[in-house]
């Protein structure tokens, strides 16, 4: 079965965002909320669930059920979009109004993700 383009481009883009939870730990870990406990190994889990989620993407006999892991996982991270929407420490200095468009964006990407589960 072939796969459509699209999602061999998303499952780039999450490798490439779980590659950059080890190149650039502290940005990731900044966002963590504290009330997060090990916020390093939350990083790395993560980082590991993103590129493997992404390398599952790719076989067809996997999708699925990467598609729903992807989900869960935007699902999980969240709190530290809201957390760094909410306090200017874990906002890297970007507007505002980016920090929110970011919140609705995770509902786009879950939509995305949700076209691979059937």
């Amino acid at each position: 079965m072939n796969l459509p383009w699209h999602l061999y481009l998303m499952a780039i883009l999450y490798i490439l965002a779980g590659l950059n939870h080890f190149r650039k730990p502290g940005m990731y870990i900044k966002i963590i909320p504290p009330f997060f406990k090990n916020p390093k190994i939350l990083n790395t889990l993560s980082g590991i669930a993103e590129i493997l989620l992404g390398v599952l993407l790719m076989f067809s006999f996997t999708t699925q059920y990467a598609a729903w892991g992807i989900i869960a996982l935007l699902i999980a991270i969240f709190p530290a979009n809201l957390y760094m929407f909410q306090n200017k420490k874990a906002s890297f200095g970007l507007p505002k109004w980016i920090l929110f468009v970011r919140l609705p964006l995770q509902i786009v990407l879950i939509v995305w993700a949700f076209q691979y589960t059937l």
